[in-house]
């Protein structure tokens, strides 16, 4: 989750999503087909590989004009890569044919709204060629705000808050609309309704009611709405805000300038709302159209890139995120995310060097600092990790409950260093952050099992995790473990058998399963759970907990003689007492 720039308050977006999928069609389903280059161009569609699926379709159609289902994968495939212009002439020749397609409809009206023809977009016919009762209507009020009848505007927009549940939506393209034309005392107006929940809808509409409040000169009430909204968690681009205000200047209303940029945010909007609510690449479309209505757009840059890496397209999502300039206030997140689509792609030398270099431009960021260090621990390089949480853990707010995370992942970083005073020190002090947080229990608790110290404290720690998260298998592994070195093997039986069945193929918990099964004498069955956490190993996994020459003593001449050429105490010890 990146910090700050995460929508505040969710309000309405389910509902918008519902709608708009109520409303409007899918992305197609195409017929089957003979041809080799309309094959390949489904697959590649399929597979969210929008540029090789627009060039198959491209040669397709050269044999294949006539076919429908053909245009509209070849227009979503262009959209899709950020092509629109290349995908505009298929779509009108689309609707001169009559066929209705919504992302073809989608890209002729973005190429009217480029061309400023607002009169064409009102003259259209929803029934036939209207994208969606949202979109319609939204980009409607727009362009008749467009043609100077504000009055019209207006009564458009609040037709579209009458449908259920898009009020709040609705609301705040008005006050958009309003504050574009200057008109800043109606825009607040809008935004005070229902205890300013509009500012709290996006950070962008936070942003947009912090340039309106200083257009009317409160830049406190600015700075206290921000606080409100984002407590301690400014990034960059709000601290920049928040340093302006405090200096006493009159912030420019940038947040939409231009009717043609008010229909950007339109498909921002929507582009937003159906994130996580609808299919990813459903989704692009309209975050693609927002940036070509205006390239500026920082945040429909950031959507497209972060649903294109979503989708595995990683080369498309770096390309995307490096279109955000350095001078952005948004650079460290386009970077971060830039970080992230690299590490996906199984290019971690990469991605750590996008994150050393961005940790060198914001050295009191902490998200840089703690991403940093997630990827050195995910490459094993504990000590680098070390060094990253510890300025992570420096330049955030001190006690602050979400420090947690960091002291957790550098315990972890700690103890794979064999430094387990300083990973206990962590750990325990993340506790006291967060007292219950299931993962520090069982990693504390699992911990003291392996040293053998302090069983009582860590089967209480591992039992307060099993009961915050009862379906996870690491967890309960660690219960039944837990009871497995306490001596109390029947116990801890049901408790192995069920963290298998959570987590089949882990060769450590099959491996766990099968001790309990030889402490319980059930010794045929042990023998099948240590082959089975045999064949579970990866060879490459020189740092893997589940031994296999170890588990191959064991097959060879049982637990009770592996433990006692350990030196360690035997079961039978351990069941007397």
């Amino acid at each position: 989750m990146r910090q700050g720039r995460t929508v505040i308050n969710r309000i309405s977006r389910a509902a918008i999503a519902a709608v708009v999928l109520s409303l409007t069609a899918p992305l197609p389903v195409v017929a089957d087909t003979s041809a080799g280059a309309y094959l390949a161009g489904r697959q590649a569609l399929y597979s969210s590989d929008f540029e090789a699926a627009a060039g198959y379709y491209s040669r397709a159609m050269v044999r294949d004009r006539e076919n429908p289902a053909l245009k509209e994968n070849l227009v979503v495939a262009q959209v899709a890569a950020g092509r629109l212009d290349k995908a505009l002439a298929v779509a009108q020749l689309m609707e001169a044919e009559g066929l209705r397609s919504q992302v073809a409809h989608m890209a002729v009206v973005a190429n009217l709204i480029a061309e400023g023809d607002y009169a064409a977009i009102l003259d259209r016919d929803e029934e036939t060629l209207g994208i969606g009762p949202l979109v319609d209507g939204l980009v409607e009020a727009w362009a008749a705000f467009g043609n100077g009848d504000r009055e019209a505007a207006m009564a458009r927009f609040d037709a579209v808050a009458e449908q259920n549940g898009l009020r709040t939506f609705a609301m705040y393209h008005k006050a958009l609309a309003l504050a574009s034309a200057g008109d800043f005392e109606a825009a607040e107006a809008i935004f005070t309704v229902d205890n300013g929940g509009l500012s709290r809808m996006s950070r962008r509409g936070a942003i947009a009611r912090a340039e309106i409040l200083s257009q009317l000169g409160r830049n406190d009430d600015a700075l206290d709405m921000l606080g409100e909204a984002f407590g301690a968690g400014f990034d960059p681009g709000l601290t920049a805000v928040a340093d302006r205000l405090v200096a006493g200047e009159t912030l420019p209303f940038s947040h939409v300038t231009t009717v043609r940029e008010g229909m950007a945010e339109v498909f921002y909007s929507i582009g937003q709302a159906l994130k996580g609510e609808a299919s990813d690449d459903y989704a692009l479309v309209y975050a693609r159209v927002a940036s070509f209505l205006r390239p500026e757009h920082i945040d429909a840059l950031l959507l497209s890139a972060e649903l294109l890496d979503n989708l595995r397209q990683y080369d498309l999502a770096v390309a995307t995120y490096r279109q955000v300039p350095a001078s952005s206030p948004d650079y460290h997140a386009a970077e971060l995310g830039r970080a992230e689509a690299l590490r996906r792609a199984a290019k971690p030398d990469a991605a750590i060097e996008v994150l050393e270099r961005l940790a060198g431009d914001y050295p009191t960021l902490p998200i840089v600092h703690s991403s940093l260090g997630d990827l050195l621990r995910q490459q094993e390089n504990y000590k680098g990790a070390v060094a990253a949480y510890d300025r992570a853990i420096e330049y955030s707010e001190e006690g602050a409950q979400s420090q947690w995370f960091l002291l957790y992942a550098r315990g972890i970083s700690h103890e794979r260093l064999k430094d387990w005073d300083a990973a206990e020190a962590d750990f325990r002090q993340a506790l006291e952050l967060n007292p219950e947080q299931p993962q520090v229990l069982n990693y504390l608790g699992y911990s003291l099992v392996e040293r053998e110290s302090q069983l009582d404290e860590a089967l209480d720690m591992i039992e307060r995790a099993v009961a915050a998260r009862p379906d996870s298998g690491y967890i309960v592994d660690s219960l039944g473990w837990v009871l497995y070195r306490l001596g109390r093997y029947d116990e801890a039986v049901q408790h192995m058998e069920k963290a298998v069945a959570l987590m089949p193929v882990d060769p450590v918990v099959n491996d766990h399963l099968g001790d309990v099964f030889w402490a319980v004498g059930r010794f045929r069955e042990a023998e099948f759970q240590w082959k089975r956490a045999l064949s579970f190993i990866d060879p490459d996994d020189t740092d893997a907990e589940a031994k296999p020459e170890r588990i191959r003593r064991k097959l060879a001449v049982g637990l009770d003689a592996v433990l006692a050429e350990e030196g360690a105490e035997p079961l039978k010890v351990a069941r007397d007492q």
